[in-house]
């Protein structure tokens, strides 16, 4: 079964208008891991769309959606996929790519056939999805979490010192304009991405786990001088527009997944925010 929303761009003028409620339904993403469903979002920030799969009685089948208005959900799109449950497979045309917790796998444009299978059903898999135009064709490749490139940033004394793990990036994998990687919080650390920024040239999306039973995290978005803040349980995404910055901080260690799309494959391509000069 598949099933999928839209999400309309919004301006930061409009946004600043919100309430709290107005926020969470334009920029969160809380229905995701749903048993036995396919669960898309087409957001109109890129054409990007974030979802899940979780195989349970059965395989599921990656299924084209009508805002694609393609025959098939990869014709002129490319995925990227990060197993975060049990150990499971995604089958593309045939071959089989074996994913246990957060291993990663790109798929580019033009396979027709993707499914979505768990080993064990008791402990399913949970596949979170990530997807953006594409208009070139590049392999696809597997990439363990072990394979990721690894960057130590941040510090104790500042409560984010974290682990980026870049996997479906240019130094791993060759995308048209999709990345994605996880950002894992050492104990005693709360803040990513912190000092915060902007990239006027991508958008990204965010998915939490690994948040303990209780606990949350605060992400904050919106212009520099003009944030807002949504609160965030496990297994939810949000969507951060090129004009807003992408911050969070939780009440535990956790982790992130980014993703994002635009116009260019530069990691580094953003506006740093002064952390004193946020509003």
């Amino acid at each position: 079964m598949t099933k999928y929303s839209s999400r309309y761009a919004s301006s930061p003028e409009a946004v600043k208008k919100y309430d709290t409620q107005q926020l969470r339904e334009e920029f969160l993403i809380d229905d995701l891991m749903q048993e036995d469903e396919v669960v898309l979002v087409y957001s109109h920030y890129d054409r990007y769309i974030a979802g899940s799969a979780v195989p349970v009685k059965g395989d599921l089948v990656l299924e084209t959606i009508d805002p694609l208005k393609a025959p098939y959900f990869l014709e002129r799109r490319e995925l990227g996929i990060i197993n975060v449950g049990g150990s499971g497979s995604v089958v593309v045309e045939g071959t089989t790519y074996e994913l246990g917790f957060k291993d990663a796998l790109y798929i580019g444009s033009g396979n027709k056939e993707v499914i979505f299978k768990s080993a064990d059903s008791s402990n399913p898999a949970k596949f979170y999805l990530n997807s953006a135009p594409a208009h070139t064709t590049y392999p696809t490749k597997k990439v363990s979490l072990a394979e990721a490139n690894k960057l130590q940033l941040g510090t104790m004394e500042t409560a984010n010192h974290r682990t980026v793990n870049q996997m479906i990036i240019g130094s791993v994998v060759t995308t048209c304009q999709l990345q994605m990687g996880m950002t894992e919080l050492k104990p005693g650390s709360v803040w990513n991405t912190m000092p915060a920024h902007v990239h006027d040239r991508r958008m990204e999306v965010y998915f939490y786990l690994d948040i303990p039973e209780n606990q949350a995290v605060c992400h904050f978005m919106g212009q520099p001088q003009e944030t807002r803040h949504i609160w965030m349980n496990n297994h939810q995404a949000v969507i951060s527009p090129p004009w807003s910055i992408h911050s969070g901080s939780g009440t535990s260690n956790y982790t992130f997944i980014w993703g994002m799309a635009g116009e260019n494959l530069d990691y580094g391509d953003m506006d740093v925010c002064k952390i004193t000069d946020l509003r």
